[in-house]
């Protein structure tokens, strides 16, 4: 039941950051740039993780 909710959660996550990566292609800015990559390798370490 923990690994669904592990793989759930870091398909949220990967999911969240693309979600921001694309929010920022209208208004460029570093800092949530920074933080779509951190998301999307966070849930890309808990996925394979």
């Amino acid at each position: 039941m923990f690994r669904l909710l592990k793989k759930t959660l870091s398909v949220c996550l990967i999911g969240f950051g693309f979600g921001v990566l694309l929010v920022i292609l209208l208004p460029f800015t570093g800092w949530l740039f920074i933080i779509g990559i951190a998301l999307i390798s966070a849930g890309i370490a808990c996925l394979l993780g």
